[in-house]
């Protein structure tokens, strides 16, 4: 198990793209994360990749914030840290036409991609590690902050590509 660097829980994020791996070896990393968002956590599994969350409940303790969300249909994300301007990103997209369900960043992130594209993340300030998962289009986009304060571990070989908030990918 991984030991935290000081006692403050955060969200955990696991990825795995052309799994090669067995689906319960995916659950015993997600697991290994426990202790980084005790409030919820979820998963969705699909052909092409694997990708599993757990959360802690900051900004919506509601299960409207439950990950990973769903954006456009087949659109999801996963999201650790925070956006610290997302109210006024959100007020922003409101004044566009957008409406939300929860009062989290990460569904703001999610309009603000479908608006801007990648473009949108240069709107962000904060710290952030997410990933954008589009089935439609077979597509992985991960984000980190500028200055790296959301880790961001990813390992690739000839089978899988993994990417996580927590370095447990052995």
């Amino acid at each position: 198990r991984n030991k935290r660097s000081n006692n403050t829980p955060v969200c955990g994020i696991l990825v795995c793209i052309n799994q090669k791996s067995t689906e319960n070896k995916l659950f015993d990393a997600l697991d290994s994360m426990r202790h980084r968002g005790p409030d919820d956590s979820g998963f969705i599994k699909k052909p092409w990749f694997w990708a599993g969350f757990n959360r802690l409940s900051i900004l919506d303790l509601s299960k409207n914030g439950h990950q990973p969300m769903e954006g456009l249909p087949g659109q999801f994300i996963l999201h650790n840290g925070e956006v610290y301007n997302f109210k006024e990103i959100r007020s922003e997209l409101q004044s566009k036409g957008y409406s939300f369900k929860s009062n989290t960043d990460t569904e703001v992130i999610l309009n603000a991609y479908k608006q801007w594209g990648v473009e949108s993340f240069h709107k962000f300030n904060g710290m952030w590690s997410f990933a954008i998962l589009d089935i439609k289009e077979k597509k992985l986009i991960i984000s980190r902050d500028r200055y790296g304060v959301k880790p961001c571990y990813y390992y690739n070989d000839n089978e899988k590509f993994i990417f996580s908030s927590a370095n447990n990918l052995k």
